[in-house]
């Protein structure tokens, strides 16, 4: 199965003393970036909850983000811890006496002190044990999601490998065409400009002419490249940048037929190739 860089989902989960909301996103990236967004609360869960996402995760930009809405029945009491303002006291009356311009501590300031208000009353244990299974369920619909998004990736350049077998087919014929109408424009002109044309010269310019545009090389590369494109797309896995791969040799390939064409067709060839190589490496840089 292929699977896509891109995807979402978000899982909530109701336990005794609040609601546990989960939301898993991510979009594309060269390697594995994974951002944690938890309440203060759940911050021991971070080294957890990175490597299991990294377990079922090889390539993408995740963001994972954690909201606790505790019930109000189970909020925490709004008392003062007075040890610690008390604390706070001495060191800003020991910082006036040093310095008489500085500013005293805000009200806000300090209710904003961590620890000011007393420590959770929540059960923390059981809560991170729901937010592990809560991760672990969000992870299996996030997972399912790049599935499908990955699979509509996969048809589509399925199709375009398809669309480039056409391409080539079409163009293979046309070389031992080109020659014979060379040779006989060739013959014409030597016939006009001499009474007993040469044949040996003929045949050299027609050989030197036929290296000149002789592609079969470049047109067998690019098969065999189309071939290990399918050969991936149907074997799945995180294929992205073994795909990114081959389309920089595609493209290669596709550049070099262009350079060597004196034909419209076989420049049309490739053109169509490249276009359909630009869309297929497009489609490429979603997949995981």
């Amino acid at each position: 199965m292929i699977n896509s860089m891109t995807g979402y989902a978000a899982q909530t989960q109701t336990t005794s003393y609040g609601t546990l909301s989960l939301e898993l996103r991510a979009v594309n990236n060269r390697y594995l970036d994974i951002q944690l967004r938890l309440p203060d609360d759940f911050r021991a869960l971070e080294p957890v909850m990175r490597e299991q996402i990294a377990q079922k995760l090889n390539r993408g930009k995740i963001e994972c983000r954690l909201n606790f809405t505790p019930l109000a029945s189970s909020e925490n009491p709004q008392q003062l811890n007075m040890a610690l303002l008390q604390k706070l006291v001495e060191l800003d009356r020991s910082v006036k006496s040093a310095l008489p311009d500085a500013q005293s501590l805000s009200v806000a300031t300090i209710l904003n002190w961590p620890g000011m208000l007393g420590g959770s009353t929540h059960p923390i244990d059981e809560l991170h044990n729901s937010t592990l299974a809560l991760l672990q369920t969000t992870l299996q619909d996030f997972q399912a999601a790049r599935a499908r998004e990955g699979d509509k990736l996969k048809s589509i350049l399925l199709e375009r490998t398809a669309l480039m077998r056409q391409q080539l087919a079409a163009a293979s014929p046309c070389i031992p065409a080109l020659i014979a109408s060379f040779e006989e424009k060739l013959r014409t002109r030597l016939q006009e400009a001499l009474d007993n044309p040469d044949d040996d010269r003929i045949r050299q310019e027609i050989t030197i002419f036929a290296a000149k545009i002789d592609i079969d090389e470049e047109l067998t590369r690019l098969q065999t490249h189309i071939d290990e494109a399918d050969r991936i797309l149907n074997k799945g896995g995180p294929v992205g940048k073994r795909l990114d791969f081959l389309m920089q040799e595609l493209n290669r390939e596709a550049n070099t037929v262009g350079s060597k064409s004196t034909d419209i067709e076989i420049s049309k060839t490739a053109m169509a190739l490249k276009v359909l190589i630009e869309q297929m490496r497009e489609q490429v840089q979603n997949i995981e």
